[in-house]
């Protein structure tokens, strides 16, 4: 992978964990309704944090790190100096997100013609959030993959395989992002997949896709 990695999906976990309440209102309509519902926020609270901790340590400045360490950061109402440094990481983070997409899809359009038509078509159509049913190999150089795509099944065929990396297990694995390369007469292919965060890659010569009943 090369602009949709693991590390590039943390990151967006931590993007995401950032989002806080705009008022003290808010706030404390949330505390409420998690009160009437039985729930103990400040526990939910410590264990979310602590799911992330690693994370958020290694992509946030250190300016983040005292309301890491002592739980404020997602247990109270943010203060104004702790709203300020996320405001100004978000929107850095924004700026670096719209780059690398903006160079992908430059990068994409320089390669387009390059392509066989079918991958073209196959990269148009986002798999995003479908669900690996299936992968093998039938041969060296042609392999199968089922995905459950909500509305019907769709069976991809990869022909002239001559490279594949992936990690043991896909089935159950949800699509997440992918992104498509040249390389001389082959195409390249890679999917960032979750359930397991993995990265998965291989290079054909062209692709068929097929939408089952």
């Amino acid at each position: 992978m090369r602009y949709f990695t693991k590390e590039r999906y943390k990151e967006m976990q931590v993007y995401g964990f950032l989002a806080f309440p705009e008022s003290k209102k808010e706030w404390d309509e949330m505390i409420q309704y998690y009160k009437e519902e039985g729930i103990d926020y400040k526990k939910n609270a410590k264990e979310d944090l602590e799911s992330i901790k690693k994370d958020l340590l290694k992509f946030l400045p250190e300016s983040f790190h005292p309301y890491i360490y002592n739980g404020t950061i997602n247990s109270e109402f943010p203060t104004p100096e702790l709203r300020s440094i996320a405001e100004q990481w978000l929107s850095e983070y924004d700026e670096r997100n719209k780059r690398i997409r903006d160079e992908y899809n430059e990068y994409f359009k320089s390669i387009k013609s390059q392509l066989p038509i079918n991958v073209v078509k196959f990269y148009e159509k986002s798999l995003h959030d479908a669900t690996i049913k299936s992968f093998e190999c039938h041969s060296k150089d042609e392999c199968l993959m089922i995905l459950d795509w909500g509305v019907s099944d769709i069976k991809l065929t990869f022909k002239g395989v001559s490279k594949l990396t992936m990690p043991e297990k896909l089935e159950g694995a949800l699509w997440l992002y992918d992104e498509v390369y040249h390389n001389d007469k082959y195409f390249e292919l890679h999917v960032l997949f979750d359930c397991p965060l993995t990265e998965f890659s291989i290079i054909a010569e062209n692709i068929v896709v097929e939408h089952l009943q």
